[in-house]
């Protein structure tokens, strides 16, 4: 009799088991939960903690309370300058409504597919309206702002609200960049050649001014010396023709004697009349070696 009541109990506390864990369940406080009965919403819970619901008819569906990431993926964008870019952005979005989640894309993947999506479009339809050097510049910031919520004002009927948006890389294809880069290297070049241009003109303007500098200095230093050298010439021939009124006779002798310098050099051989004028200081040459005059 006593197995009997036992045998009894344990089934009894196995069903309870087995009822109790079908009706109660937990929702982490990083979670939000609904309660479906066959496939129909029938709750929202949001806050944490242990919950009951009826066993066996109805069944749990998690979503999270934190913020989700999403990445599309890289497309390409033409810019209202024509010009071609590569533009990789990345979001980060919070399912606040967990009903009209549940009732619009059921899951996280098919949320990420369908936002991923519409910022895809949204970038396309912001980014063709400004240039390259907005998207380079501080006008990025504006840019991502307006992305944000234009997606943002999309993704609402979704139940989700999407914190940020923004750009991580934006690349110039292949061969753009390298159109890019043969376009700087020209304007470059052109910029190297007009200075250089410049440069030229500049050390030509100054190569002249020094030369007719140069001129005139070397000009004005002949015309002084011409005048300091005709002051010698004068003052020469003044202080000769002075010698020569004092004493005829030695003047005669001082000019023989440089004239014999000059012309008796080593190697010199003269042929001269004894009684030339030339000569005269050699005739009737004393005993103390010294020439008497004509």
């Amino acid at each position: 009799m006593n197995r009997r009541i036992l045998l009894i109990l344990g089934i009894v506390v196995i069903v309870l088991g087995v009822v109790a864990s079908s009706a109660l369940f937990t929702v982490h406080q990083t979670q939000q939960a609904i309660v479906l009965q066959f496939g129909d919403p029938k709750r929202v819970v949001g806050d944490p903690g242990l919950k009951v619901k009826l066993p066996f008819i109805q069944n749990v569906l998690y979503y999270e309370r934190r913020v989700l990431n999403l990445d599309p993926p890289v497309q390409r964008v033409i810019l209202a300058d024509q010009k071609p870019l590569l533009v990789d952005t990345y979001a980060r979005y919070r399912i606040v409504d967990a009903l009209r989640f549940y009732q619009t894309v059921r899951s996280e993947g098919t949320a990420g597919t369908r936002l991923a999506t519409i910022i895809n479009a949204t970038t396309r339809g912001v980014l063709g309206n400004v240039n390259l050097a907005s998207v380079l510049s501080q006008d990025r910031v504006d840019i991502m702002k307006n992305i944000r919520d234009q997606v943002n004002a999309e993704a609402r009927r979704f139940g989700i609200d999407v914190v940020d948006v923004r750009i991580r890389r934006s690349d110039l294809p292949d061969e753009t960049s390298q159109a890019v880069y043969d376009r700087m290297k020209s304007e470059r070049e052109r910029e190297a050649a007009e200075f250089r241009a410049q440069g030229y003109e500049q050390a030509q303007r100054i190569r002249a001014g020094a030369d007719r500098e140069a001129t005139v200095i070397r000009a004005e230093a002949e015309r002084e010396a011409d005048i300091q050298r005709g002051q010698g010439e004068a003052e020469r021939t003044r202080l000769l023709n002075d010698a020569f009124g004092r004493d005829p006779d030695f003047f005669n002798f001082y000019r023989s004697m440089q004239a014999y310098q000059e012309s008796l050099r080593a190697g010199t051989y003269l042929v001269l009349s004894p009684d030339g004028e030339f000569a005269g200081f050699f005739d009737a040459i004393g005993a103390g070696g010294v020439a008497s005059s004509p």
